[in-house]
This record gives structure tokens, C-alpha cells and sequence, in this order.
């Protein structure tokens, strides 16, 4: 075998040796893409999720203001039955 063939040889099998090793790293950015717009969609759903949950805490601060009207004005009518009645 020349020196020639030697070398042919040699770099055949280092190119193979770096396609063995490209692929894996290949399929690793491919799955680097998917996994960076699953994150792109989770952090747009969170984004959505927190807006609903401050609109939620306005809703229950809202309701608990009305329920604390409705208790103010039940006392006061029961107040106001019990001196009609002489209690």
C-alpha cells in the first residue's frame, strides 16, 4: 500500500469518525430548536396565565368589597328589625 492509499485510508476513517460524532450533535440543535419553542409557548402561556390571575385577584378583592357591603347593610337591617320589634 503507498504512502498515498495510507493517507486515503486514515482520512476516510477520520471523516467517518466526525460524521459519527456530527450526527448526535446534529440531532442535539434539532432538538435545541424544538425545545427552545416549547419554551417560547410555555413562557407565552405562563404570560397568559399570570394576566388571568391578576384579573381574578381584581374579581376577588372586587367581591370580597361587595360582600362586606351586603354584611354592613344585613346588620344594619337586622338591627333595624329588632328595634321594631323590641328586641
Amino acid at each position: 500500500m503507498s504512502k498515498l492509499d495510507s493517507a486515503s485510508a486514515r482520512l476516510a476513517a477520520a471523516l467517518g469518525r466526525v460524521e459519527e460524532e456530527a450526527l448526535p450533535l446534529a440531532e442535539a440543535r434539532a432538538q435545541s430548536q424544538a425545545q427552545k419553542v416549547r419554551i417560547a409557548e410555555l413562557a407565552a402561556e405562563r404570560d397568559k396565565l399570570l394576566a388571568r390571575l391578576a384579573d381574578l385577584e381584581d374579581e376577588s378583592r372586587s367581591l370580597v368589597s361587595v360582600n362586606e357591603e351586603i354584611e354592613t347593610r344585613l346588620d344594619s337591617a337586622i338591627g333595624e328589625i329588632r328595634a321594631a320589634l323590641g328586641r
